[in-house]
């Protein structure tokens, strides 16, 4: 029978994940694919380090690059990540040298996917990367084959299970935002330094490659508006469950007459939707196409579903499966016309806290109307009248209007003097 031998770099949760499950799927894996497939070599930081799994028959490299290069091996499997070396090293080295690729990085494909894409091709190897998006849910090789048939016209998803998790339990159980985070952070689902989920720079880099899937571009994660969960509420939830929504952090790609519009931002979702009502640390990606529209659940993140990911990847390998790393040749993703976030058009939920003086509702309305901004609803709480001269909360729905408008109008406002603190702008999605 074939062997697919492999070099492992990274031996952490995800890297013994797939040992092991690799050893428990060997039969049912060699018989799907004709071919055995075998981790021969690996390396990571401690050598000593018990893992809990038998590495005794694998070669051990202190340098993954080293790992990279290795004549024994035919795909090379980062697991280190990090967008700089030594995982960027190791997968040039690898792809250099005519190897494989299958990586769960997806800061690293996000900074330079279509570089490593050209080299893959210009070497003869494959570059293979299901498990950098949306962990286990197979959303790559949905867009890049089972999808081939469609014109995407968008991408959307819940690409962060962190950022989910805390808008849930703040949601269903009127917590605050730092309780949340630090719970999520006791449990393992956020870091110690949780900037990059809650910031919206993860899903920022997972909605590159999304994009550039559905769309045949260029892999271009500075085209992405990108604004995360710090500044969110109670009452804005609370607010959102009053109108019929649910907030999420989506991750957003569609195709308009401008270009293509990349955004990363909470957003009010109707609660009947499929994806409002995905919960804790679950992904979920909507896909709609011209012929197929259709929505993945499952779990974002995690040494099984990851490993799962990772070994959909190594068996496609061992078929000696063909295509391109992004479904297009390199030759062929064209750079993406950027759609500016200011022609974004929707309607906008609008919290502002109005300084409780003559004229500020007659200020308010008129910066809206100078905007050309209709208004859905308006919703006045004043505080208790033993807090007089604290502010009252404003909240307005709008009409459909756009991006800039809406910037214009609260500048002005602020300009105006007539609001106590920064406004909360959140974008509804409707039917």
């Amino acid at each position: 029978m074939r062997e697919l031998k492999v070099g492992l770099a990274g031996l952490g949760t995800v890297g013994t994940g797939v040992l092991r499950m690799l050893d428990r799927q060997r039969l049912s894996l060699a018989a799907r694919t004709g071919c055995e497939i075998r981790v021969v070599a690996v390396s990571a930081r401690d050598r000593a380090r018990d893992r809990g799994v038998d590495l005794s028959a694998m070669r051990w490299h202190d340098d993954p690059v080293a790992l990279a290069r290795d004549p024994e091996i035919d795909v090379l499997l980062e697991l280190m990540g990090g967008e700089g070396d030594p995982a960027k090293a190791a997968v040039c080295a690898a792809l250099d040298a005519g190897k494989s690729v299958v990586t769960a990085n997806k800061a690293l494909l996000a900074r330079c996917g279509t570089d490593l894409a050209a080299r893959s091709e210009a070497a003869g190897g494959r570059l293979r990367f299901e498990a950098a998006v949306a962990g286990g849910i197979p959303i790559v090789k949905t867009l890049r084959e089972a999808l081939a048939g469609n014109t995407i016209h968008r991408v959307s998803g819940i690409l962060n299970g962190t950022c989910n998790y805390i808008l849930t339990r703040m949601a269903d159980e009127k917590l605050s935002f730092e309780t949340c985070l630090a719970e999520a952070q006791r449990l393992g689902y956020a870091e110690a330094d949780p900037t990059f989920d809650i910031d919206g720079f993860d899903t920022a880099h997972k909605l590159a490659l999304l994009t550039s899937l559905a769309f045949g571009t260029r892999v271009d994660a500075e085209a992405i508006y990108v604004e995360g969960i710090r500044s969110l509420t109670l009452a804005d939830l609370a607010a959102a469950d009053d109108l019929g929504y649910k907030v999420k952090l989506l991750g957003v790609a569609v195709r308009t007459d401008q270009g293509i519009e990349q955004r990363v931002h909470p957003t009010m979702v109707p609660k009947h939707w499929p994806i409002a009502q995905v919960s804790g640390v679950t992904n979920a990606v909507a896909i709609d196409g011209d012929a197929v529209a259709l929505t993945l659940v499952g779990p974002g993140a995690g040494g099984d579903a990851t490993a799962s990911a990772v070994v959909a990847d190594l068996a496609d390998l061992a078929l000696e499966a063909g295509g391109f790393a992004f479904g297009l040749p390199e030759a062929g993703l064209r750079p993406a016309e950027r759609a500016p976030m200011q022609h974004h058009e929707g309607g906008y939920y609008i919290r502002l806290a109005a300084r409780n003086k003559p004229g500020t509702a007659a200020t308010i309305a008129r910066r809206m109307a100078d905007e050309g901004i209709s208004l859905e609803s308006i919703v006045q709480r004043r505080p208790d009248r033993s807090q007089d001269g604290e502010p009252a909360t404003v909240i307005l729905i709008t009409y459909a209007t756009t991006e800039e408008a809406v910037r214009r109008a609260v500048a002005r406002m602020e300009g105006d003097g007539v609001l106590a603190s920064q406004p909360q702008v959140i974008r509804i999605e409707k039917d």
